[in-house]
């Protein structure tokens, strides 16, 4: 037993020490610095500089994998899955998606690298896979009604209570606008509601289309400040509930209306005097970009104004990469991103004449890190409402999401355009109204 016992401890200590030096050639080259501990215990200093964080790698098994794959994805999904933790700010753990990205090892190395970490025996395996949901099912769908469907109750019908901790008091699930940095989340997203009616010239007794309503913000702020009859269309069965509370609630009866719709199915044309969607066009996925602008062209009256509020990329296409895997297996498994001279193209392309174009990028990485600010702050309380792998899959998404928005990687406008009609003027010869409230 005594020589078994020892045999076993020499095998740990050999594990741990080739452990350590898996590490020290993955990090030689990281111009930051990282406190490591290891499932044993033990600690070590990787990088260039003073450690900005820890990375706890709570077992061997998660170790190997990180070894064998150098994977930012499998990185971000151990840390969902609770075999690796981040003691310090996230914003600084993620520089590693972009170390491991770039790692680039001579093939002797890499040999080296999985012969050592075949020397490392797990003792015991936690990986659970079913704790985070969509694992295993990256996305490669149609865009069909059902398939959007269940995309959008995957991410919107997760917990009202759980988006209530973090978002403002109106739950508005989108960029906000700042004056400044310092303005509360609450006042910026009044702002930004504010904003979009002013650009849309609301006038009292017009009809809106709201297009992914969200949980019922614009409507009821268009129809209580700008005497607009508001209709809106959600796929989440919890939003379409929560407006329907906020009509009731609100006294909005025959003012605001909400549907359990799919943009398609919306029948009519030139309905609407205006037309707004938010934070929606990014999952009908790229090859339905033309029918979903040609659905909003239908239903918008000549005359008339439409908004598109949305995310872009940098890069077109929505090409394979460890962010795109991350997004549409736990967040997103609809989204896509375009460029946004594409999307502009595909807007003339369905007969819109463009009149305003206006970035918010800067906008938007003040309000995801605000977003998780208040997320983190709440953890306790978000374990009452959703699993530790929902916590940390929307901490990590939204933290990387908010870098990606600093680092110009992703943008996002506000497209102003109406129906092209000759010689119309739908819009002022001058922004002047915009800034005189």
């Amino acid at each position: 037993m005594e020589n078994a016992y020892s045999d076993s401890l020499a095998s740990r200590n050999s594990g741990i020490e080739s452990a350590r030096h898996i590490l020290r050639v993955l990090f030689r080259d990281f111009e930051g610095g990282i406190r490591i501990r290891l499932w044993d215990g033990s600690e070590l200093q990787v990088g260039r500089a003073k450690p900005q964080f820890a990375l706890q790698i709570n077992s061997a098994l998660a170790f190997r994998q990180i070894a064998f794959s150098r994977d930012p994805l499998r990185l971000a999904e151990l840390y969902v899955w609770g075999e690796v933790d981040i003691d310090g700010e996230i914003y600084d753990a993620l520089q590693l998606r972009y170390h491991f990205a770039s790692l680039k090892l001579p093939l002797s190395e890499k040999i080296a690298i999985a012969a050592k970490a075949l020397t490392i025996r797990p003792e015991r395996s936690t990986l659970d896979a079913s704790a985070a949901p969509g694992f295993g099912k990256t996305v490669r769908g149609t865009f069909s009604r059902d398939f959007n469907r269940h995309a959008v109750s995957f991410h919107y019908d997760v917990s009202d209570e759980f988006y209530a901790l973090w978002l403002d008091e109106r739950m508005v699930y989108s960029c906000a606008y700042f004056e400044h940095d310092n303005q509360s989340l609450e006042q910026a997203q009044c702002n930004k509601l504010d904003l979009i009616c002013r650009k849309l010239r609301l006038a009292p007794g017009e009809t809106l289309l709201d297009i992914g309503c969200g949980w019922g913000a614009l409507l009821c702020w268009a129809a209580e400040h700008y005497g607009v009859k508001a209709h809106g269309i959600t796929l989440s069965q919890h939003q379409h509930d929560h407006v329907q509370e906020l009509i009731r609630s609100r006294v909005l009866e025959g003012r605001v209306s909400v549907e359990l719709l799919d943009y398609r199915d919306l029948q009519g044309e030139a309905r609407f005097d205006k037309v707004v969607s938010v934070g929606m066009f990014e999952h009908v996925g790229l090859k339905n970009l033309p029918a979903y602008f040609a659905a909003a062209h239908r239903l918008l009256k000549p005359g008339g104004l439409f908004l598109n509020h949305g995310i872009t990329s940098a890069e077109g296409g929505w090409e394979k990469s460890h962010s795109t895997e991350f997004i549409n297996r736990y967040v997103f498994p609809d989204g896509q991103l375009e460029t946004i001279s594409t999307v502009q193209r595909i807007m003339e392309d369905s007969s819109f004449e463009i009149h305003d174009v206006e970035g918010l990028r800067p906008h938007y990485a003040l309000t995801l890190r605000e977003w998780v600010r208040r997320l983190e702050a709440r953890h306790e309380e978000a374990l009452k409402h959703v699993s530790e792998p929902v916590y940390r899959i929307w901490r990590l998404y939204m933290a990387a999401s908010a870098l990606q928005f600093e680092e110009g990687i992703t943008g996002i406008y506000q497209i102003l355009a109406s129906r092209r009609t000759p010689y119309a003027q739908p819009v002022p010869l001058t922004r002047r109204d915009l800034y005189q409230k």
